[in-house]
């Protein structure tokens, strides 16, 4: 039903059934894994009114298992990017995989699927730093290179009282740019 895959290793398409609504996927590791990407197979959907929460965990510095939502995914949304390189140090949240008794290993994280309610989903809170950033990656590109480009041409202003005449150069007023 589920698919888990992390760049540079193989999908993983063959969960660990912990429960009856519960799969968990092995991430060894993953202390170099920035991201990690939970799909459907599209084999099996979810019933009706149902959708999967998406939970990271990892080992603390005592061994106990951290737990943190990540997001989700539904019929309607079948995959979701997490950023899991930052959450390593935050703390957990409240999860549905706490009375299971599942080993933990210290270099071995975990990505739980729990199937539950839309409606419970929709009232559930991921962590901040797990979400990818929506914007497309040329536009992200571009954003950060005309600001790069503003901060490096600003870095020549000089003031009129500054200025020397020079027939052969032109000037820009800032302003010019910025309003561009």
């Amino acid at each position: 039903m589920f698919g888990c895959l992390v760049a540079g290793r193989l999908v993983q398409a063959a969960p660990q059934q912990v429960a009856e609504d519960k799969f968990v996927f092995d991430l060894p590791d993953y202390e170099n894994i920035n991201h990690v990407v939970v799909f459907m197979l599209g084999t099996i959907p979810f019933p009706e009114g149902m959708g999967g929460s998406v939970y990271f965990c990892y080992p603390d510095q005592s061994g106990m298992a951290v737990w943190q939502l990540l997001g989700f995914v539904t019929n309607e949304k079948p995959s979701a990017i997490f950023k899991i390189s930052g959450l390593k140090s935050g703390k957990g949240s409240q999860h549905p995989f706490g009375a299971m008794n599942l080993t933990q290993t210290p270099t071995v994280a975990q990505i739980g699927i729990s199937v539950e309610l839309l409606e419970n989903l929709a009232q559930q809170t991921p962590v901040a730093s797990a979400a990818v950033s929506s914007v497309d990656s040329f536009t992200e590109f571009t954003q950060k290179m005309l600001d790069n480009f503003y901060n490096f041409a600003s870095s020549f202003a000089v003031t009129q009282a500054q200025m020397t005449p020079n027939p052969s150069e032109a000037f820009i007023p800032a302003n010019v740019v910025l309003k561009w």
